[in-house]
């Protein structure tokens, strides 16, 4: 049986969610149910369609202009097994693209969240925390509430201990195609 994934919808070239030129997959499902939640035609867990991952990663490859691929919702952390295959897949693809994941659950949440930490290892770049309409900030880059925290994944394994991305946008990496 071929994987699947329930989602809301895609962007297919987004520059707000995540550095640089983005493919955004919004995952359906959500806990949280943030106040004031900027997608809460998401947070339905029968809602939305299903595709397959196989799909998605199509699409994703037949844009060389992308930097990397966003996973948002909903929350992806409740179909974790599923954007892990997807993360596997990007990963295998020509270049390399950076994989952004935002999740209503803190980092520390989602250490201890069954099923979590492969997605996590998969990723290179955290936006944590629920949105909080009380916080709100719109200066905040690819955040909406000053609770919110953007971490660099690979450098937070490596240190051991939470590491924040810079907050300018990195410079566009460069993909080529294959003949």
């Amino acid at each position: 049986m071929e994987e699947q994934l329930r989602i809301a919808g895609i962007i297919r070239e987004s520059i707000v969610d995540g550095n640089g030129l983005r493919f955004v997959v919004f995952g359906q499902g959500c806990p949280h149910h943030c106040p004031g939640c900027h997608n809460p035609q998401t947070h339905d867990f029968a809602g939305g369609k299903f595709v397959s991952i196989e799909s998605l990663l199509r699409e994703i490859g037949q844009n060389p202009l992308l930097r990397g691929v966003t996973f948002s919702g909903g929350e992806p952390f409740v179909q974790p097994e599923g954007f892990a295959a997807l993360a596997r897949g990007i990963q295998k693809l020509p270049g390399h693209l950076d994989i952004t994941v935002y999740s209503g659950y803190t980092y520390e949440q989602l250490l201890e969240l069954p099923g979590a930490g492969e997605l996590l290892d998969l990723c290179d770049y955290l936006i944590d925390g629920p949105f909080l309409r009380e916080q709100r900030d719109i200066s905040l880059k690819f955040r909406g509430s000053r609770n919110q925290r953007f971490i660099d994944l690979n450098q937070t394994r490596r240190a051991g201990r939470v590491v924040l991305a810079m907050e300018k946008t990195l410079p566009a990496r460069k993909r080529y195609q294959t003949a």
